[in-house]
């Protein structure tokens, strides 16, 4: 049994909060780097952020991880150019491409709530397959909505184009995640 006095307590509990707020403030520029490496497409590009979004959720849990992108969100909002192709403001929010940003916070609370105890390869890759749905859920109806009019060109457009390029980086993080905290 360790003896702490308050001093140590409150010493440990401050270092463990400094912890949190890096590894949210790192998670939050890695899904700014995530939204430069892109592949152009209209309307909507592809990125590498949904990679760092289920990371997030996966490796920070469910408060932390969705407030790295409630944060990525916020400085992009507010100016910084985080959005892919060096974009920002409140239109690019509420742009076509908005729903898939909106949809990141959600995404990464429903993969770290539904993570938050050591899992399988499997049950990782279901999880996060979970967060990408609500991802192309939440942009395909905002895509719907502002940019086609048209629920069947919508899904074709940007649900099932992003397909190929997610289950890559749905492997990849579930990969990552399941070793990580199987350790």
């Amino acid at each position: 049994m360790t003896i702490r006095t308050p001093a140590i307590a409150a010493s440990l509990t401050t270092t463990r909060l400094n912890v949190q707020i890096i590894w949210i403030m790192a998670f939050t520029a890695l899904t700014a780097v995530g939204a430069q490496i892109e592949i152009p497409h209209t309307p909507v590009p592809y990125t590498l952020q949904t990679f760092f979004v289920l990371l997030s959720g996966g490796l920070l849990g469910r408060r932390n991880g969705s407030l790295s992108q409630l944060l990525y969100l916020g400085i992009g909002a507010c100016g910084l150019p985080v959005f892919s192709g060096m974009g920002f403001g409140l239109a690019r929010v509420l742009g076509p491409s908005g729903g898939y940003l909106l949809s990141f916070p959600v995404a990464a609370f429903t993969v770290g709530y539904l993570l938050s105890r050591p899992s399988s390869f499997l049950r990782t890759t279901l999880v996060m397959a979970i967060g990408l749905f609500i991802v192309f859920t939440l942009g395909t109806l905002q895509l719907n909505f502002l940019y086609y009019h048209n629920i069947t060109d919508a899904i074709a457009n940007g649900f099932l184009i992003f397909s190929w390029w997610d289950v890559v980086k749905l492997l990849a993080a579930s990969a990552i995640v399941s070793t990580i905290k199987r350790n």
